[in-house]
């Protein structure tokens, strides 16, 4: 199973997320905004970061930035937003995938299970 951080602003969305997944064997933890996450992944680094754009504090596009100056290309990101052009907004900082909100549980844990199985080397 997979390390998997939660990077997003709504609690409840962490919430049900974190549940979900944890439901499912991986090991999550969660982060309110792009800052906490960077200090999160300081500690504990993830295989999987499912990572809203926007936050208040350091944004999802900030947080892309400087995860990968400081990490390169570690952990599959994987873009969850309520945008409406989910796919748009993942290309833009080149994200491994996407999720758009609202999200079905089942399509959140194939897609985490799929990551977590193909590795860093290989998107799903």
């Amino acid at each position: 199973m997979a390390r998997v951080l939660v990077v997003d602003d709504d609690p409840a969305i962490r919430r049900v997320i974190a549940y979900a997944l944890s439901d499912e064997g991986h090991r999550v933890s969660e982060a309110e905004e792009g800052g906490a996450a960077l200090l999160a992944i300081a500690r504990e680094h993830p295989d999987i970061i499912l990572l809203d754009m926007k936050m208040p504090g350091v944004d999802g596009w900030e947080f892309a930035r400087r995860y990968r100056e400081r990490y390169g290309e570690q952990a599959a990101i994987i873009v969850v937003t309520a945008a409406q052009d989910a796919a748009q907004r993942s290309a833009e900082i080149a994200a491994d995938g996407f999720l758009a909100k609202p999200f079905d549980l089942d399509t959140l844990t194939e897609r985490v299970a799929a990551f977590a199985a193909a590795g860093r080397t290989g998107s799903p």
